[in-house]
């Protein structure tokens, strides 16, 4: 599929044929697992393709890639070992030292312990800011020396919502880069770079692979230039991933859209009954109505996701013997497979954070809504909620 062509066609008709053509040779209509560290050279310099070595590009890699761009609707994709991975490559790719991003605060765990342990002691200091909240966000700016708006949409876990057009003008007006982390709505949903983003990085782990069976990230840029960044320093840190999780991580995409529409129909579900709930103090979605972000995510998302948290109105203990006590939900940290997990994000995904002004409810629950049976789910978070 022409690169044209795959912007004007459907979501699913991209998801399944962009990035490749069937095999020449053999009409094989998946990408083939090209297991293979290094390429026969035709001569010195002689390349086939452009491949001569596994870390810098391999065809099972690139049709990865090439479908990431066109579902992003970006110049080129880039795949990585893991999302940290790809968020590592992005910051040493895109920023030195000396230089400030402004990142959400209410971010995944792992994200601020790399910004916070790792990317500090390198030279890049960050200020946490509210992504809901613009005027939080322009008051972060560092004039001169902000390089980054780093921006999850949804949060993880709170699922504040940020608009993404709004952002992208103040990160530019100060010189910046928008950066979405686009892992909890999925391309399926949402798509920041038509909005104004510059940089979208997703772990492929969760509903791109959607399938808990492969780790990986991946990076889809604007233009031309920024892809030039990242591919050099993607070849040069090494974060790439292996032939058979591009493979894995490619054959989930072909139904992510399938699988978005039934993780949405039963988070609405889940939402609905949790709202009712006498075990229940709160419930964060974007679908609800009264949602600070409600208005926002219904512009600029197709639905509003599987992703819901909670709080228990008994306290963290309840929280936690509630985690305990799920069985169709598996307690387990990740997100965005077909299986349901439930979490405490305060003893699991963001015990990173405790002490920080990141730190969540300690009441708090976050479910990653699977597609199983909506009545099965129903009936097991009522007998986990006692």
């Amino acid at each position: 599929m022409t690169q044209d062509h795959r912007h004007k066609s459907g979501f699913d008709t991209r998801a399944i044929h962009a990035g490749y053509e069937p095999d020449p040779t053999t009409g094989a209509v998946i990408p083939p697992i090209y297991a293979t560290s290094t390429y026969k050279q035709d001569g010195v310099g002689g390349l086939r393709g452009g491949y001569e070595y596994s870390r810098s590009a391999n065809p099972t890699r690139t049709a990865l890639e090439g479908v990431l761009a066109a579902l992003e609707e970006g110049e080129r994709g880039f795949a990585f070992a893991s999302g940290l991975a790809a968020e590592d490559t992005i910051l040493r790719a895109l920023t030195k030292p000396g230089d400030h991003c402004i990142v959400p605060d209410d971010a995944y765990g792992g994200t601020f312990r790399l910004f916070e342990k790792v990317e500090k002691l390198w030279g890049l200091d960050n200020t946490p800011a509210s992504i809901a909240d613009l005027d939080a966000v322009r008051a972060a700016v560092h004039p001169g020396r902000t390089r980054i708006v780093w921006v999850e949409t949804p949060t993880n876990p709170l699922l504040a919502i940020g608009d993404i057009e709004a952002l992208a003008s103040i990160a530019h007006e100060a010189g910046a880069l928008l950066v979405v982390d686009n892992t909890f709505a999925s391309p399926y949903l949402q798509q920041p770079i038509p909005l104004g983003a510059d940089v979208v990085v997703h772990s492929t782990t969760k509903y791109v692979g959607g399938h808990s069976d492969v780790v990986g990230g991946a990076v889809v840029v604007r233009d031309l230039d920024l892809a030039e960044a990242i591919e050099f320093h993607q070849n040069a840190m090494g974060g790439v991933p292996g032939p058979f999780d591009c493979f894995l991580t490619h054959r989930g995409l072909k139904t992510l859209g399938v699988r978005m529409d039934r993780h949405c129909d039963n988070a609405e579900r889940v939402v609905e009954f949790l709202s009712t709930h006498p075990k229940v103090s709160q419930v964060y979605y974007p679908g609800l109505p009264d949602h600070p972000g409600h208005e926002v995510a219904a512009r600029q998302m197709a639905r509003f996701g599987g992703m819901v948290s909670f709080r228990h109105a008994d306290g963290e203990q309840a929280a936690v013997d509630a985690c305990g006590r799920a069985e169709v939900f598996t307690l387990g940290e990740s997100l965005g497979g077909v299986e349901s997990l439930i979490e405490h994000p305060g003893r699991m995904t963001h015990m990173s954070v405790a002490g920080t002004e990141l730190e969540v409810p300690a009441d708090l629950i976050r479910l990653s809504v699977g597609i199983e049976s909506i009545d099965d789910l129903l009936a097991d978070l009522d007998r986990a909620l006692g």
